[in-house]
């Protein structure tokens, strides 16, 4: 889904509306972001990272993390929010959230700074 990088987490969090209202499970969908965290890991965390990891064990709920994590990450959908500039850190990111992605993968951002890993993204889907 297109959006500037300022936009990329709202766009994000439009995407994980619409999975949901689709009939995605909260704990199918993973979102990862590329720059600063999501505004819902950072309140997470506020309460502790032992208590904010476990809660991807625990399931149940859609999870944030940052792209650059190092932890094992692993959900059927992946929204990753390119809300970071740099090309090098979009590329990175962008093959990790592919990799960590069992069914669907939507990246949210500028499709210039995402066109070197997915160049047909922007063709449309036949439905």
């Amino acid at each position: 889904m297109a959006a500037a990088v300022a936009d990329a987490i709202v766009r994000a969090d439009e995407t994980v509306d619409l999975l949901l209202e689709s009939g995605r499970c909260p704990d199918d969908i993973l979102v990862l972001t590329v720059g600063e965290p999501h505004p819902w890991q950072q309140h997470e965390l506020s309460f502790g990272a032992d208590r904010y990891w476990a809660q991807l064990a625990e399931g149940g709920d859609v999870f944030y993390a940052e792209a650059a994590s190092t932890r094992p990450l692993r959900r059927d959908v992946v929204v990753l929010a390119v809300n970071e500039p740099r090309s090098e850190r979009v590329e990175q990111a962008a093959r990790k959230a592919l990799g960590h992605a069992g069914v669907l993968l939507v990246v949210c951002g500028e499709p210039e700074l995402t066109a070197v890993v997915f160049p047909d993204a922007n063709r449309p889907v036949p439905a």
